[in-house]
């Protein structure tokens, strides 16, 4: 078994924003493989089903941004997972937009959620990064991940999410490389590929 985790704020009213965007990528998911119905469990909704011939239970924690290990750690707990088998999809700022990279561990980068996680069952599970950007200014942070992406924004979010969809049992089969290289030729298919090429920090 593993768990998908999708982060992001519960509610109508945090549908669009930036920063839950792991939200969007893990109904797109169920959606593309045909994994319904979502139930309330583990304080959120989740939906079980098998992606790339591994069974896959897909997470969205109900308890708001800065409680997500809660959900993840009832979840974790049930089915006995260990970390290797757990994927976390968030917004990342420290990426530029329309980048995806995937990593193991590592810092939490200010992300409450992340910190949330690690506070709960520890910091080396797996990490599908969506790179949103940076406001710039730290002060404008928290405003900037609770806004909608802007409507120039919204080609590559689409084209990304689409392509996570298509390519999640890769991912759920450990094919690590291969999913973030798929993600990668068709976002520069799609004309994404080189809107920022600087170096991000890992």
């Amino acid at each position: 078994m593993l768990l998908f985790v999708g982060l992001g704020n519960p509610g109508a009213g945090y549908v669009g924003h930036r920063h839950n965007i792991g939200f969007m990528a893990l109904e797109a998911i169920a959606k593309r493989h045909n994994i319904a119905p979502w139930r309330r469990r583990f304080q959120g909704v989740a939906v079980e089903g098998e992606l790339g011939g591994v069974k896959t239970l897909l997470l969205l924690p109900g308890t708001f941004m800065n409680e997500s290990g809660r959900a993840v750690a009832e979840a974790a707990n049930f089915y006995k997972l260990g970390l290797n088998e757990i994927v976390v999809f968030h917004d990342e700022l420290d990426l530029p937009p329309a980048k995806l990279r995937i990593k193991v561990g590592g810092g939490n980068a200010g992300h409450n959620g992340l910190r949330s996680i690690s506070a709960h069952i520890g910091n080396d599970y797996r990490r599908v990064r969506f790179g949103i950007g940076h406001p710039g200014d730290k002060s404008l942070v928290e405003r900037y991940v609770l806004q909608d992406f802007a409507k120039s924004e919204r080609p590559w979010v689409e084209t990304m999410i689409d392509l996570v969809a298509d390519n999640a049992p890769l991912l759920a089969k450990g094919e690590d490389s291969s999913f973030q290289n798929k993600v990668h030729l068709g976002m520069d298919a799609k004309g994404f590929g080189a809107a920022d090429e600087r170096k991000e920090e890992d």
